[in-house]
């Protein structure tokens, strides 16, 4: 742990519904909930007058419509997100070229190897304190939005500072009060302790990491073994001495989808499969990167998650090869009583392809190859495409939150959709509240539209390293 508070965890508050709410004058103060809009969505985001109803992230969005009935539902905008994403990570590298995102709305900034060390030596407390309220204030002047940060001599340290702040403020930890800021708050806020080792804590009588102190180190390691009680001693006192690392590779890459209704055909949940395992292949080939394990995840109308891995002899980015892979596995999943998600993704990445398509493909393979060319255990063939059913849905689909923009009354966003109608309200990031009108779904006059930049925001702006 360093001397100084020189580490700097920065978390945007409520990110996609702060977003939303900045972009749609109309919802500002409002309650916002971003996610799945159908009936089997979940909530991404939800905005703090949301959460005041009990509506949290991860929760179904069945369970918090009826929490908060009122609440704007909206559908994700993933390219706003990214590009007001990079004007914030843009603010944090010029701090310090060592900015290591978590995600879109995330990050750590190492101030130590940034232009407010001097003479080589680590910024003290009251610099990292002016640096932290400095860049609250210039992302809340770039883009509207409330950021929390967190100021400790270590990540771990931190990253708890950061959520002990939110709503948009700022914890420092000054040096020395560092385990008596932990003693104590509940062992789970400790990188690494999931339910199951909670639980284990907890029957010993170890709640807080001021317990795993003085629990100490032959316990944790009795309790929990060599390695992770080990680990738990050294973070239950603040120890913790991970770089920030400017680049985070990525360890997989995956798409999945949530059905509206359980999928019972056997074809169309191939068909499916085979749709994932191609767009997955794209996020791979837009990435550069090649991966040598094929992983489906098979989510059932109860809830039950099966997850099926195949590992290649060499990495690919070979389409036609991740989709036999996937279909091989698909083939030893009993999907009878319903599917309710289907996921496909591709890990242990690389930057080469290894182009061994005899080795990959499953020629020579015996029955599994045979099953993938002939069929299934059901006999249908899982490439003729005679049999494959239509992609369902219309060609617009008026999702709640979109952009769009009509003819004669300019851009808006949909607010709402059903029976044939579009309910769309015009307004503009910069705007006043905007009128609401209602147009036939099949208006000519309607069309889908790109984002409108938040002001101050850079459009067009590429994805902040880590991605999604």
């Amino acid at each position: 742990m360093r001397a100084e508070p020189s580490v700097l965890h920065l978390d945007m508050d409520a990110f996609y519904a702060s977003v939303e709410q900045a972009s749609k004058p109309s919802l500002r103060g409002r309650p916002v909930v971003v996610g799945g809009t159908g009936l089997r969505g979940v909530v991404a985001t939800a905005s703090y007058e949301a959460r005041r109803f009990g509506v949290r992230s991860a929760m179904p969005v069945a369970q918090a419509r009826r929490l908060c009935p009122n609440a704007a539902y909206l559908h994700p905008r993933f390219s706003l997100y990214r590009q007001v994403s990079a004007t914030v990570m843009g603010l944090l590298q010029e701090l310090s070229p060592l900015v290591e995102p978590l995600s879109l709305d995330e990050a750590f900034v190492d101030l130590a190897a940034g232009p407010h060390a001097a003479a080589g030596r680590a910024p003290g407390a009251l610099v990292c304190r002016r640096v932290g309220r400095d860049i609250r204030a210039a992302i809340h002047e770039a883009t509207g939005l409330g950021a929390s940060v967190g100021l400790a001599g270590s990540k771990m340290l931190a990253k708890i500072a950061s959520e002990r702040a939110k709503p948009d403020g700022l914890l420092l930890l000054e040096p020395g009060t560092e385990r008596a800021f932990l003693a104590p708050l509940p062992v789970r806020v400790l990188p690494g302790v999931g339910p199951a080792t909670e639980a284990a804590l907890r029957r010993a009588g170890i709640a807080t990491a001021g317990d795993a102190v003085v629990a100490g180190h032959a316990e944790l390691v009795r309790l929990l073994g060599q390695a992770h009680g080990t680990a738990l001693h050294d973070l239950s006192r603040g120890l913790d001495d991970r770089p920030v690392v400017p680049e985070r590779d990525a360890k997989s890459v995956s798409v999945e989808d949530t059905f509206a209704e359980d999928l019972t055909d056997r074809s169309r949940v191939r068909w499916e499969v085979d749709r994932l395992a191609g767009r997955c292949v794209g996020r791979l080939r837009a990435a550069g990167r090649s991966g040598r394990t094929v992983v489906l995840k098979v989510r059932s109308h109860d809830f039950t998650t099966v997850t099926r891995s195949e590992t290649l002899r060499g990495p690919t980015d070979d389409p036609v090869v991740v989709k036999e892979a996937a279909a091989r596995l698909l083939a030893g999943v009993d999907t009878t009583a319903g599917v309710r998600l289907l996921g496909v993704g591709v890990s242990g990445l690389a930057d080469f392809t290894q182009e061994d398509l005899f080795a990959q493909s499953g020629w020579g393979a015996g029955t599994a190859a045979t099953d993938v060319a002939g069929g299934g255990p059901d006999g249908e063939p899982a490439d003729a495409p005679d049999r494959r059913p239509p992609e369902p849905g219309p060609s617009r689909s008026w999702l709640p939150g979109i952009d769009v923009t009509h003819a004669e009354f300019g851009p808006g966003w949909v607010q709402g959709s059903g029976v044939g109608r579009v309910t769309v309200r015009f307004e503009t990031p910069s705007s006043t509240p905007g009128r609401v009108r209602t147009f036939a779904a099949d208006d000519p006059h309607l069309a889908p539209a790109d984002p409108p930049p938040l002001p101050g925001t850079r459009p067009g702006s590429p994805a902040s390293a880590a991605g999604e």
